[in-house]
């Protein structure tokens, strides 16, 4: 996810992600949190001013905790007189001293957020979970403060008047931005009487710390679990490098000569893929889809609840019959029905799939003989059986050949095939942590694009996932400051960082957001790179996964971590041949999690509302098998709580544009400079500043058609 899958915004303003952090408010990331009594400030503070160090990138030497509550406070201080300035202007309200001067607002506010919100998804601690809980009600009402502001609203709706009768002309980018800040006002409230209003602050100010809360709980229960083994025949049939990996992860919890599992993607499921044992299967898979739901302190079942009424509450003060519709307003979609019968649509066709596919893997399980009926936590195992049995292909076979450092290699050429860009290692920009590396991102005349952060080690301060972000957005004279954050297979013993395919392509993923961040050349950052439709936002990450996995980039990139051959021709056939494997499970999984988020947030009263009652009534309604679960189930889709409320439909909508502009390669070349070009000016440029359509079928020559998904998914 910007995903983001993956990156969630502070609900005071639900609207777009990216758009609210410039303003402050509210900061761009994964779910928020905040820290503790500190000391007034000293004069050194290093958020106060720009930090001085190469590129203007954070100083994360010199930031310290006792930094971030000082530079928050300053910060909204800041913003306040640049917002009464605004209002006490006694010239005619005009784009530059009303829609400029707004977007321009809140430095420091930016600054701290961006390293803030940053540190608390993928690096956090007690004292900055604190932190964040304290900060988030204080952000919140500012955010409410400067939206529900009636001068400032009003100087607003006189540049929009003045534009909408011809006084002004506005360029294209002026026009979007301008209707993204009347939009931004309009669905915060800004029109409501007093009471409204007042209530409205109220609600806002809860829902920023619940969904902090809700985070928080999935990552403790998350952390709180270990999967200890003793005895090394429990171990039978997972892979060496799986058991150094756990073994290593032992040795970390004080363990020595015992082998650790965590709830971690990489390291439960390569468990479930392999593990004879079905015990500690149905254990690790019981512990992951339980999360949130434990009945112990970390549960999410009432805060879920409180959530969606307050959301309600919220749609129906704005004047819509609930959140989806508010959400949507503004998206592609338009409207909930719009991308409920895109998901319906699709999902006759998965389940379909996925039944064919759990009547294959329980022909197995027959022939083994047990008497043994398929559950939810054998379907890896034996698909994996069944991949070998199929396609002559163990995913064990192919890893060898996807080290960390070859796909990252890779993702660098592929991107200096298509755009001419290059990626430089740099050592002088100071990290958060050690783990991370950042590069020196330059154009083909050799300007400068901005910087990249890449932070791929799993650890426990940091939250599932796998999202992009950034510490600076990208505005006429500024470059970006991009980071992407996943958590990757680690080295172990003397193997290094090897990936599955999945993690390949999400490292492909996350990139094709940093290039939307990277490659951006708006003149306002309010509506740069990222911030766009959030049913858009995955058109750039997703159409990268395509390069990641095509025979013409493998043979460029995979190459044998040990004898550094190259990937053999009868491999990429494999992997190729399987292309379409296991789809029905991928794409009934996802469709049953996009469509819970979305039916939860089309419901119109609370009323009776049992979280477990209404999740487990919905997918007998669909007919979704035991066998699958939704990819999130409510208690632990974190998701919801950010940016992708009544939103997780996005990566399926966006896959519709990332199929057909894909084929737009397939017909003239991976590489072709003319549809690279075209991709990069119409689309990675572009940011928000033109309609997502339009700026589409300018690259495309017409509307996308669902073929080219239907066919990647298998569902054709």
């Amino acid at each position: 996810g910007v995903s983001w899958k993956r990156r969630a915004k502070n609900e005071s303003n639900i609207y777009n992600e990216k758009f609210m952090k410039n303003l402050v408010i509210a900061a761009a990331m994964t779910c928020m949190v905040c820290a503790c009594g500190q000391k007034p400030a000293e004069p050194e503070n290093p958020f106060f001013s720009e930090f001085q160090s190469p590129y203007g990138a954070p100083d994360f030497d010199r930031i310290q905790l006792a930094d971030y509550e000082p530079a928050f406070l300053k910060g909204i201080e800041q913003q306040n007189q640049e917002i009464k300035a605004i209002v006490e202007n006694p010239e005619a309200p005009t784009f530059e001293n009303t829609i400029v001067a707004l977007d321009n607002s809140g430095e420091i506010l930016n600054r701290v957020s961006g390293v803030f919100f940053a540190l608390t998804s993928a690096d956090t601690n007690d004292e900055l979970m604190a932190l964040e809980a304290k900060i988030a009600p204080m952000l919140s009402e500012h955010s409410d403060n400067i939206y529900l502001n009636e001068a400032l609203y009003q100087r607003v709706a006189k540049v929009c008047e003045q534009e909408k009768f011809g006084a002004i002309q506005l360029t294209t980018e002026q026009h979007y931005l301008l209707e993204k800040y009347r939009k931004a006002f309009e669905r915060s409230g800004a029109a409501l009487d007093k009471e409204k209003q007042a209530r409205l602050r109220e609600i806002n100010k809860q829902l920023s710390t619940l969904t902090i809360e809700f985070g928080n709980h999935v990552l403790a229960d998350n952390n709180d679990y270990l999967l200890v083994v003793d005895k090394k025949e429990d171990l039978a049939g997972l892979p060496d490098a799986v058991i150094a990996g756990a073994a290593q992860e032992a040795k970390a919890h004080g363990k020595d000569g015992k082998w650790v599992f965590t709830l971690q993607e990489s390291s439960r499921t390569p468990l479930l893929q392999y593990a004879q044992n079905r015990e500690l299967r149905k254990n690790i898979y019981q512990a992951y889809t339980s999360l949130g739901n434990r009945g112990n302190a970390n549960d999410n079942k009432e805060v879920l609840k409180k959530v969606l009424a307050l959301r309600l509450e919220k749609a129906q003060l704005m004047g819509f019959n609930n959140f989806a519709e508010y959400q949507l307003a503004d998206n592609m979609a338009k409207n909930p029905k719009n991308a409920l019968d895109l998901l319906y649509g699709l999902w006759e066709y998965s389940i379909k799939n996925a039944k064919a596919e759990a009547a294959e893997l329980q022909k197995i399980m027959d022939r083994e003989g047990k008497g043994e009926k398929l559950e939810a936590w054998d379907w890896w195992y034996y698909a994996e059986k069944l991949r070998q049995e199929k396609y002559d292909l163990n995913e064990d076979a192919i890893k060898p050949y996807f080290s960390q450092e070859d796909v990252h290699n890779g993702l660098c050429t592929v991107v200096n095939k298509l755009y001419g860009i290059t990626l430089t290692p740099c050592d002088s920009i100071s990290v958060y942590n050690k783990d991370v590396k950042t590069y020196i991102v330059k154009d083909a005349d050799d300007s400068l694009l901005g910087v990249f952060y890449s932070d791929y080690m799993p650890r426990a301060s940091k939250r599932s996932g796998a999202w992009m972000s950034n510490f600076r957005e990208q505005q006429e004279g500024v470059r970006p400051l991009i980071y992407n954050v996943a958590s990757f297979t680690k080295p172990a013993g003397d193997l290094p960082s090897l990936l599955t395919i999945d993690e390949a392509r999400t490292m492909y993923h996350e990139f094709g957001h940093a290039l939307h961040g990277l490659l951006t050349q708006c003149k306002y950052k309010g509506v740069s790179g990222t911030s766009v439709a959030q049913d858009f936002v995955e058109l750039p990450s997703q159409i990268m996964e395509h390069w990641a996995v095509s025979p013409e980039v493998l043979k460029m990139y995979a190459k044998h971590y040990q004898t550094r051959e190259a990937i053999p021709d009868s491999l990429i056939a494999k992997i190729e041949n399987q292309a379409l494997f296991n789809q029905g499970f991928m794409t009934t999984e996802l469709l049953a999690a996009a469509i819970l988020d979305m039916e939860m947030h089309c419901l119109t009263t609370m009323e009776g509302f049992d979280v477990l009652q209404f999740e487990k009534q919905l997918m007998d309604k669909l007919g979704l098998i035991p066998q699958v679960a939704p990819r999130y189930r409510s208690t632990y889709f974190n998701h919801i709580m950010g940016g992708y409320a009544a939103g997780y439909y996005s990566y399926i909508w966006a896959e519709r544009l990332d199929t057909d502009a894909f084929e737009a390669f397939k017909e003239h070349g991976l590489f072709d400079q003319a549809t690279a070009t075209s991709f990069r000016k119409n689309i990675l440029e572009k940011g928000g500043s033109d309609d997502p359509m339009k700026l589409y079928v300018t690259f495309r020559g017409a509307e996308p058609s669902l073929d080219a998904l239907l066919k990647t998914r298998g569902l054709k």
